[in-house]
């Protein structure tokens, strides 16, 4: 993997460590514009695929069939926080179909919201699978495999039926064939996918703009992008970078984490970029808390996204020690010429 130094992390006047990868972007027509590092390099897509196990839900009819409400497919494709609402709308999407919290196969752990986990913890509770930030997607893969009959005790497993219709989806807006794709399972115990970065840039570039694809699939596509669009608090939550740089750039993007320092971001169409961009990055080492936001935030603004003064506090990032002293900052150092 030839990656390429994208943020340093410096304490006083001295760079301490960095961050290396590999940055990806294409527009609409699958023209690259962006190169950093190697683009070509494979990982997991992790969390960032999130819409993409989601489509053949709505395109299969199950998310009609269940009724489920735009609020509720911005939670099926977010890597959601724990907080209240969130919790509510998991459960909402459980009863609409028929399923309670223990039919999750995604199991537990403490919510990202670093206030709803104190709450846990110092009322002696334990987190549900409903604070898992992948309980949406489970709830909508269980109305799935009820709606087409393919079991929902084992709905997780490679072989279920619905992971195979999620696999032919990657495999479609990616443009990688399935056999070419290398299954894992994810931190919540779903398969997830290994792919080149620039396939995973093309993805969400067909995601803003699906012109080419089937009518079922572009209404698909049109539905998650409103709903992520018009409720960036669900997608992640309070401080979570995917809330904050849809917040920031209002209408203008739709931005998707993923675990070990994956990051991708479609860009509508603008006037600026008329077949809209999917932009790709991955942090070498698998940094999700410094290198990550710093350079995304700096991708927005070299692409015009974002102006100079926006989000602030990501650009650059300040450290600061155990007393709250400002000690240092973590600062992206993006370097690129566009090759489109």
């Amino acid at each position: 993997m030839s990656a390429e130094i994208l943020a340093e992390v410096i304490r006083g006047e001295t760079v301490e460590s960095v961050h290396s990868g590999h940055i990806c972007a294409v527009d609409g027509e699958g023209q690259e514009i962006v190169s950093v590092g190697d683009p070509a390099t494979v990982t997991y897509f992790r969390s960032a695929c999130k819409a993409f196990q989601f489509i053949p839900c709505i395109t299969s009819g199950a998310a009609n069939a269940f009724g489920f409400s735009p609020e509720e497919v911005a939670l099926a494709v977010a890597s959601h926080s724990g907080e209240p609402r969130h919790i509510e709308i998991a459960a909402s999407m459980l009863a609409k179909a028929g399923f309670s919290e223990s039919d999750l196969r995604c199991g537990a752990h403490l919510p990202f919201n670093e206030d709803e986990a104190n709450r846990l913890i110092a009322a002696g509770e334990k987190p549900s699978q409903l604070h898992n930030n992948c309980s949406g997607k489970h709830a909508a893969m269980l109305a799935f495999a009820k709606h087409i009959d393919s079991g929902t005790t084992n709905y997780e497993f490679p072989s279920n039926r619905i992971q195979k219709r999620i696999l032919r989806c990657v495999a479609d807006l990616t443009g990688i064939p399935e056999d070419q794709i290398s299954i894992g399972i994810d931190g919540c115990a779903a398969p997830n996918f290994a792919l080149p970065l620039n396939a995973m840039a093309r993805s969400f570039a067909a995601l803003v703009r699906p012109d080419h694809l089937p009518d079922v699939v572009k209404a698909a596509c049109a539905r998650v992008v409103a709903a992520m669009v018009k409720f960036p608090e669900l997608i992640g939550g309070t401080a979570r970078l995917d809330t904050i740089l849809m917040q920031a750039a209002p209408g203008k993007i739709v931005s998707k984490v993923g675990a070990d320092g994956v990051w991708l971001c479609g860009v509508l169409p603008s006037e600026p970029y008329p077949t809209g961009l999917g932009i790709a990055l991955k942090i070498a080492d698998g940094d999700d808390t410094r290198g990550r936001p710093v350079v995304a935030v700096q991708i927005l603004k070299r692409l015009g996204i974002l102006r100079e003064d926006d989000v602030p506090d990501l650009s650059p990032m300040r450290i600061r020690n155990r007393r709250g002293d400002e000690v240092g900052h973590v600062r992206a150092v993006v370097e690129w010429s566009f090759t489109g």
